[in-house]
């Protein structure tokens, strides 16, 4: 289930885009401040391209390379993927060949397992073999080769290699781990597909990759309460100058009198780019506040200081605020005030975000975003928020009845009566449930609560027993004024249970549809039918006759 993740620091309310190849993958909207995005595909590898578009209107873009240890697989076992298309560029134009792709991970033994894949385009043509070892207490190492063909117009076909060495390793008796480790030596004749693209179809600005160093740990300290993360990683080239990235955060929580799980963060960022260093060092201090919480934040950047105030809380489940204020000291503007504001809204169909920021005497903008998905199977289809590409998911069914409240009313379902959980996670256990207390009174749940256990990017169906209507008590009176029996049992139309008879004919009925045809059954058949009135008075007694079968 591993899954790459991007860190960053946004300098304002900013608009994040992950790509690869010129296709974006991922795209969100982020507040002020250090960024996680830990939700990408588990299908994605290899070098992603990060754009931070700020609200200022300057571009951060910095490249993470997400060579990890895809090669593990489970005995016996064979995972593959196939792909086949045109790539697309950022503004979503068709732009190079037709190309078919394909890559597998088979698992010889338990501690061995055999990796390959190719990608065939025409004038472009690569192959990968490898091979992924577990060693147990000592991580997972692995290793493979790339060959590349690739023809040029007008020039001579380049073929070259690509070796890569990967380990990874969690240590927890010391609770640290490094998530990767890793070296990649390109040949000067190597080409990736990216590569090959820029330069035939583009304006070959993208560098020859030469030699890749890459590094991602971590470590807590639980006596201390602090937590440490690092990254770095030295991209050389063999037409250009090299590439750096360095990145350091702590974080550490403690008791400020009677303000308990107080927060304190710091980390620093450095990119270095064409010669050019990009330094930006946040500091980040947040006080629980009841069910809210008051920050103080403080970005150096550019040498310009800029620091800030602010207030969260969080509405419901499914809504929440931010409010910022501040100034910024230096750089070219000065002293500044600014101010900003951040609302999230988890809907039923999409995720939105709005934010709005003011900077005295630079700008005032606006931001509006929509994040969400359609899940269409044999059993019906509903739109929703969240869920990345070929996440795994939980479509769940209360049997035509829309607007059930489900996770705590985190969903809703829709007017067929689906609704899907895209957050789900694979290979665990997962318990999913009706929100019983906020449910409306016309609803009534017979089954609240259902598990699933789903595989990586696998589509779970879950039916709930749920029921939509009136709620009344009715006396039942056969024609010649006696009750039915103690215990018989009371069935809609559709043939559902919705009461069994007590003393004197009484029953509580649940789900009644006006003008509906009641079956009243006992000895093991129906014996009489109760038809309810065409207007329903729930608030007292109903007197229902039940007339005799035959």
């Amino acid at each position: 289930g591993y899954a790459p993740e991007v860190t960053g620091i946004a300098k304002t309310n900013a608009k994040v885009a992950v790509s690869q190849q010129g296709r974006v993958l991922y795209e969100t909207t982020v507040p002020s401040g250090p960024f996680r995005i830990q939700d990408l595909s588990s299908a994605v590898s290899g070098k992603l391209d990060v754009k931070i578009e700020e609200q200022d209107g300057s571009v951060q873009t910095f490249q993470v390379d997400t060579a990890t240890i895809p090669y593990l697989t489970r005995p016996g076992q064979v995972q593959y993927k196939l792909a086949s298309g045109r790539p697309s560029t950022y503004n979503h134009h068709i732009d190079g060949p037709l190309f078919t792709s394909g890559e597998f991970s088979w698992g010889i033994t338990n501690g061995w397992s055999l990796y390959g894949g190719s990608i065939l385009a025409g004038d472009y043509n690569s192959a990968a073999i490898g091979i992924g070892r577990d060693l147990y207490a000592w991580g997972a190492l692995s290793a493979d080769v790339t060959q590349s063909f690739a023809q040029l117009p007008d020039q001579a076909k380049k073929q070259g290699k690509s070796w890569r060495v990967s380990y990874s390793k969690r240590f927890d008796s010391t609770n640290s781990e490094i998530t990767f480790a890793g070296y990649r030596f390109s040949e000067r004749n190597f080409m990736s597909m990216g590569e090959y693209l820029d330069a035939r179809y583009r304006d070959g600005s993208t560098g020859n990759n030469k030699e890749l160093y890459t590094i991602t740990a971590s470590k807590g300290f639980e006596n201390l309460r602090l937590s440490l993360y690092g990254s770095y990683s030295h991209q050389t080239y063999w037409n250009q100058s090299a590439d750096d990235r360095y990145s350091l955060s702590a974080n550490t929580y403690f008791d400020l009198g009677p303000f308990k799980s107080t927060s304190l963060m710091l980390s620093a960022t450095r990119s270095q780019y064409e010669g050019t260093n990009d330094d930006v060092v946040y500091l980040s201090m947040s006080i629980p506040w009841g069910t809210a919480s008051v920050s103080y934040t403080g970005q150096y950047n550019d040498k310009t200081y800029m620091q800030s105030a602010s207030y969260y809380d969080r509405i419901d489940n499914n809504n929440n605020y931010r409010l910022s204020a501040g100034n910024s000291m230096g750089g070219v503007n000065g002293t500044s005030s600014q101010g900003s504001g951040y609302f999230t809204h988890h809907g039923d169909a999409a995720e939105m975000t709005a934010n709005a920021s003011y900077y005295q005497n630079n700008y005032t903008s606006f931001g509006l975003s929509l994040q969400g998905g359609v899940t269409a199977t044999a059993k019906g289809a509903a739109l929703h928020a969240g869920g990345g590409n070929g996440s795994t998911r939980l479509m769940v069914d209360t049997g035509k009845v829309s607007g059930v409240p489900v996770n705590n009313g985190r969903v809703h379902t829709n007017m067929f009566g689906l609704g899907v959980i895209a957050d789900v996670g694979s290979f665990y256990r997962n318990t999913t449930s009706l929100d019983l207390t906020t449910m409306p009174d016309d609803i009534e749940a017979n089954q609240s609560v259902v598990e699933a256990s789903l595989t990586d990017g696998a589509i779970g169906y879950r039916k709930f027993s749920v029921v939509q209507g009136a709620k009344a008590m009715g006396i039942l009176a056969m024609e010649d004024g006696r009750h039915p029996p103690f215990g018989s049992s009371v069935f809609s139309h559709e043939g559902r249970e919705i009461a069994v008879v007590a003393d004197d004919g009484q029953a509580w009925l649940t789900g009644l549809q006006a003008g509906e045809t009641l079956d009243v059954k006992w000895d093991g058949q129906t014996q009489c039918q109760v038809t309810l009135p065409k207007k329903l008075d729930t608030m007292s007694s109903l007197l229902l006759p039940c007339q005799a079968i035959g």
